[in-house]
């Protein structure tokens, strides 16, 4: 199956989503390159941003799953890089 590169932007207002949100990225941690986050503190938010190499299915799951939890905005950016799926 064909993969993409592409980086996920989290932007979590409700403290309460973190958790959730870290057991989808655990969940979905073979596909991950990396991950930053940023507690802006002085905003009571957070900043997250996950570089993923994953087919465009598997992408669309996460960010949907990600964007559906409360206080929580999500947006992926995709490259035109494309392979053939790892591991």
């Amino acid at each position: 199956m064909e993969t993409r590169v592409a980086v996920m932007s989290i932007i979590v207002e409700d403290t309460g989503s973190v958790e959730p949100i870290n057991n989808l990225l655990h969940e979905y941690g073979a596909f991950i390159i990396g991950r930053m986050g940023i507690p802006y503190r002085e905003r009571g938010i957070s900043i997250i941003s996950i570089a993923l190499d994953a087919p465009d299915n598997t992408i669309s799951s996460l960010a949907g799953k990600i964007g559906n939890l409360s206080g929580v905005s999500v947006k992926t950016a995709y490259s035109g890089v494309k392979g053939a799926q790892h591991g």
